[in-house]
């Protein structure tokens, strides 16, 4: 069967330097003192000191590098060679590879599963192709611990609704445990256009 490529890849097949304008934007807002933190705070809110935490679609590795600071052990995948450079150069520390998530198995890479917290931030959910997002759900219910937690954040609007979301985690073996408009624990709203879900193994 044909690969269905990503909406990130697709984008970034339209406009190869695409990947290097994204890394140099957060370069850019990282020298001018933005905070950049703010899903990095939320999950080590969530974990005890020294959790093992996967950073799913962590692109130049802004939240898994702060995470390690932290003091957390932290693998970060992303489908973009680039970004992964990047993460690299920028955030030394974490186990940073190049990976598709719906074909995600650290075990087969000689790295355990069972991790206490996975993170899906900055719109990924969204840039995946649609015929592969239950299977990377299903992809991090497999590589959490039993007693792990997901924390998945994206907008309204791009093409993945709340609802489909949420119909997808039924079908992936994932349960809602939490649900806010915010990294920053903002209540979620009937018409938020944020959504912040923290998921358990079913």
């Amino acid at each position: 069967m044909t690969r269905e490529p990503s909406q990130w890849e697709k984008i970034v097949a339209d406009n190869p330097q695409h990947s290097t304008w994204y890394v140099e934007r957060f370069r850019e807002m990282s020298r001018q003192g933005n905070d950049l933190d703010g899903e990095a705070r939320f999950i080590d809110a969530m974990m005890p000191r020294g959790a093992r935490i996967l950073d799913a679609g962590c692109g130049p590795g802004r939240v898994g590098g702060r995470l390690h600071e932290l003091g957390h052990e932290v693998v970060g995948v992303d489908v973009d060679p680039v970004l992964i450079d990047a993460a690299q150069q920028d955030h030394p520390g974490p186990r940073w590879l190049v990976g598709d998530l719906a074909a995600l198995d650290l075990p087969d890479q000689g790295i355990d599963g069972g991790f206490d917290a996975i993170v899906c931030a900055g719109n990924v959910m969204t840039f995946l192709a649609p015929s592969s997002r239950v299977e990377v759900l299903r992809r991090f219910r497999a590589h959490l611990a039993p007693h792990g937690r997901a924390a998945v954040g994206f907008g309204a609007g791009r093409g993945y609704s709340f609802a489909e979301f949420r119909s997808d985690l039924a079908t992936a073996g994932l349960v809602e445990e939490l649900s806010l408009s915010t990294w920053d624990l903002r209540p979620a709203q009937d018409q938020s256009g944020f959504l912040v879900a923290v998921l358990r193994p079913a």
